[in-house]
């Protein structure tokens, strides 16, 4: 596997991701960093499901976000997702996301843990991610 890794995902902001402003409350952009990460496992045929069955899991350990510019009710947003470098016993994970004119709404970063699921032990990130 090459290193950066990427991926864009698009998520469409429903009417509960926002406050009576019409405007995505912050809590969310951490739901939308997970959803973007999500399919960008999903891409390399490593769904979370995946991963579980064969008995890693991956708490997250560390999380930021910076909000730059507010994302309203309808807008389609891109989450760019980035794995820049091998996981060892952590994986850092980068965000960007996007409104439709392209303006930055957020960046973030997530920081997860390889555990065994049995012992609840770090472990080495599966054969797949290396």
């Amino acid at each position: 596997m090459d290193y950066p890794l990427s991926y864009v995902a698009h998520v469409r902001v429903n009417y509960f991701d926002t406050d009576r402003m019409g405007v995505v409350w912050h809590g969310n952009y951490i739901k939308y960093f997970e959803t973007a990460r999500e399919e960008l496992f999903r891409s390399l045929g490593m769904p979370y499901s995946e991963l579980e069955k064969s008995g890693v899991m991956m708490p997250i350990v560390d999380l930021a976000a910076e909000y730059r510019k507010s994302a309203f009710y309808d807008d389609v947003l891109a989450i760019e997702v980035t794995v820049p470098e091998p996981p060892r016993a952590r994986i850092c994970v980068e965000y960007v996301v996007r409104d439709g004119a392209g303006d930055v709404c957020a960046t973030g970063h997530t920081t997860l843990a390889f555990i065994d699921a049995t012992t609840r032990r770090p472990c080495r990130p599966p054969r797949e991610m290396r």
